[in-house]
């Protein structure tokens, strides 16, 4: 593995160091970090997506579904409220909250369920939730600065630091 293209990165992670900072060029930047996150996935992972519309949310999920294969059209789940994915072993689940008005409409959809399971819960705007949404694994804060965005993530359990952590090998890798 190695950088994506117009990325920086700070240097890996030691153990005890929760949350690193990149910048992202571009989408295509935006879209190869979510590849590089892709090989660290595993079951019972929450991921929380946060940022202001545009800043690049469901890029990076995106980039990471085509990086575990997925070939189909990956969409904004603003509507639905969850796109269930199915790839590479692993059940994603990308759920948005962004047209919840209280808190509690989280418990009436019953979406509680997704987050006691083994699939992976990759969430936008999951602030709509309030406290019923379990405490992230990992949060990814994304926000554009000019053309380009900034990702800042941050670790909550020992699976969001061995996630920051292989992410962190992954892009100190030099380019093939």
């Amino acid at each position: 593995m190695h950088a994506p293209n117009g990325t920086t990165s700070s240097p890996p992670l030691p153990h005890a160091d929760a949350s690193l900072s990149l910048s992202l060029a571009d989408e295509a930047a935006t879209l190869a970090l979510g590849a590089e996150l892709a090989p660290s996935l595993h079951p019972g992972l929450v991921i929380t997506l946060e940022g202001d519309l545009g800043a690049g949310k469901t890029t990076l999920v995106r980039g990471l579904l085509r990086a575990l294969g997925y070939a189909n059209k990956v969409k904004s789940p603003t509507y639905t409220l969850v796109e269930v994915h199915v790839v590479s072993g692993l059940n994603l689940y990308h759920f948005d909250f962004y047209r919840f008005n209280e808190p509690e409409e989280y418990l009436d959809a019953g979406l509680d369920e997704y987050f006691q399971g083994d699939g992976v819960c990759l969430v936008e705007w999951p602030d709509k939730a309030g406290t019923y949404l379990p405490c992230p694994d990992l949060r990814v804060c994304l926000s554009v600065i000019g053309d380009a965005r900034e990702a800042k993530l941050s670790a909550f359990s020992a699976k969001g630091v061995a996630c920051l952590n292989s992410l962190s090998s992954a892009l100190s890798k030099p380019e093939r």
